[in-house]
């Protein structure tokens, strides 16, 4: 493994969550990998597949220069007709839909009676 490239990836992953405003709890579930491994590769412990590159240069709107340290930290990412990202969900909302996700229907129906009970006060 080249630990220089695995601690650039890992560091650029981080600072553009950062600003997405998402834990690595988010990033792992988006780009379906477990948290811990996510948190490996924030770390510089791992490189990524191609396919996982890809999937966190999608979900973290960044290029893969960017990520791979070829382009300037910061630098916005090329893109031609791209739909701007979308407005993040705040973290708590984030980790109860994670929660709500595990759920059987009829719980989910039971939580969504109790919303609605909270959201008529």
């Amino acid at each position: 493994m080249d630990k220089k490239l695995a601690t650039t990836i890992g560091a650029s992953a981080r600072v553009a969550r950062g600003r997405m405003e998402l834990t690595q709890a988010d990033v792992a579930e988006r780009i379906d990998v477990a948290t811990e491994v996510y948190g490996r590769l924030e770390r510089g412990g791992m490189l990524p597949s191609v396919q996982t590159l890809l999937k966190l240069c999608h979900e973290l709107h960044v290029s893969a220069d960017e990520l791979l340290g070829l382009a300037a930290q910061g630098a916005p990412p090329s893109r031609t007709s791209e739909a701007p990202p979308p407005t993040p969900e705040r973290p708590e909302v984030r980790r109860l839909l994670r929660s709500v996700r595990q759920l059987d229907p009829a719980q989910v129906k039971l939580l969504g009676l109790v919303a609605n009970a909270l959201t008529r006060r």
